[in-house]
């Protein structure tokens, strides 16, 4: 198998990010890869920070066989176990590293003076006299007083009645 190290494009439309791959050469660009040796990413400002490589798994694939591109053999050269720009690519790695140092916020230039309302006094409520609203009485109707009569009391069933014995019926009880 003839196995390649290139980059494969990552990120987004005009924002580039690249990963160093080693992978078949008959693989596409950013197809299957057999193992991740690196990234490179051309937006860091730092020119020197650009580029992380593991050198011990680049020099083992390179030991194998593996045949780099134009843009990764560059990159090797330069930043490789064996490289030529080891020292400056570590120094701007660890000025990345470091917390950025924020300057203190001065005196604010314009501050909005809130102005305070007075609270409103109420007013006191002993100096003011109370007066009391006189209160009207409605004449009251007095409504004669009729008593109900009392129910007549029915008399008693156990009498026949004379109709009912002259017809020879019996009421039924």
């Amino acid at each position: 198998m003839a196995v390649a190290i290139r980059m494969k494009r990552m990120g987004r439309k005009n924002r580039a990010f690249y990963r160093i791959c080693a992978t078949d050469r008959r693989n596409p660009r950013d197809g299957r890869v057999i193992e991740e040796l690196g990234t490179y990413d051309p937006s860091v400002p730092d020119t020197d920070a650009r580029c992380v490589l593991n050198g011990e798994r680049i020099n083992y694939w390179l030991s194998v066989g593996a045949q780099p591109s134009d843009a990764v053999r560059v990159l090797v050269k330069k930043y490789g176990s064996n490289g030529t720009h080891i020292l400056q690519m570590e120094q701007a790695r660890a000025r990345l590293s470091l917390p950025k140092i924020v300057p203190e916020a001065g005196e604010p230039v314009f501050v909005p003076e809130v102005k305070q309302a007075e609270p409103i006094a109420a007013p006191p409520a002993a100096e003011a006299p109370v007066v009391e609203a006189p209160v009207v009485e409605a004449p009251v109707v007095e409504a004669a007083i009729v008593p109900e009569p009392a129910p007549a009391p029915e008399p008693v069933a156990e009498a026949a009645s004379p109709v009912a014995e002259s017809t020879g019926e019996a009421k039924p009880e």
